[in-house]
């Protein structure tokens, strides 16, 4: 028995260092990921790391302008991080550009959906919007799960499920292998415990997943967009939606784009004046 329970242990210690390890990864800095991407470490104005140090010290000295486009800079590299956007976002508020706070926002928050510094962020940007916009209601049981899913990103998620699948084989041991009968009870109906949180965790960090590969939603970056009744200019106006507002995609057809808005209304708006999240 005590060799099962150590074996058990030692499972759950190793899941454990998976997720201090994949945890450090996804909330690495830009400097660490462009040293990852590129390989070595450069010097000098070419180098993300020095741009992101110049960058941050724009930032301090309230040169937010100047600090947004040497933040862009580095994603023009091709890198990115939450601590990217969401320093981008900041950068785009101060500067006035709340379509662009709003989209970067919503970019780190997709990385990091549990960031509570984000979600304060974002909602205070999007109260500089003009359009108010009433969600359509939906089941509250939905708006729990969400909420709890919300909880931890998807790689945080996919760590948990593997700690509940380490218990289901230390537990299946437990119940074979074990020669008391209240052990025994005790591996079984813990496997079962383990066997429905491993489900219902690996389900979160699917659904966790999709949401960040899901580039439907985009924000209107445009100060005023006419949203029209079918892809043509001389189609008629539906309703008008401003700067910040965000959007869900649901088609495209050439330079237009077929978009859903929070009420549910729904309607045509030229691909140039929303950007995809």
């Amino acid at each position: 028995m005590k060799k099962i329970f150590v074996l058990m242990v030692a499972a759950i210690l190793a899941v454990s260092v998976s997720a201090q390890q994949s945890d450090s990864l996804a909330v690495a800095d830009v400097q660490e990921q462009a040293a990852a991407t590129d390989g070595t470490s450069g010097s000098g104005a070419d180098d993300p790391e020095e741009i992101w140090k110049q960058a941050n010290e724009a930032y301090l000295n309230s040169d937010y302008a100047g600090a947004a486009r040497l933040y862009e800079s580095i994603l023009d590299r091709g890198l990115f991080s939450m601590k990217l956007y969401y320093n981008l976002a900041n950068a785009c508020f101060k500067t006035g550009q709340t379509g662009k706070a709003i989209l970067f926002y919503r970019r780190a928050l997709a990385l990091s959906p549990s960031n509570d510094d984000i979600r304060h962020n974002l909602a205070i940007a999007e109260s500089y919007t003009k359009d108010r916009i009433e969600n359509v209601p939906e089941f509250f049981v939905k708006t729990w799960v969400r909420t709890v899913r919300n909880t931890l990103s998807c790689r945080a998620w996919t760590v948990v499920s593997l700690v509940f699948l380490a218990l289901v084989l230390a537990l299946g041991l437990v119940y074979l292998l074990s020669q008391r009968l209240s052990a025994r009870k005790a591996g079984f109906y813990g496997m079962l415990v383990s066997i429905v949180l491993f489900v219902v965790t690996t389900w979160f960090a699917a659904a966790e997943r999709r949401v960040m590969l899901d580039r439907a939603e985009a924000v209107v970056m445009s100060s005023a967009a006419p949203v029209k009744s079918s892809p043509d200019n001389a189609a008629t106006d539906l309703f008008v939606i401003h700067e910040g507002t965000t959007v869900r995609v649901v088609g495209t057809l050439d330079l237009w784009s077929e978009i859903v808005i929070a009420d549910g209304k729904k309607g045509w708006i030229e691909s140039s004046k929303i950007e995809r999240i």
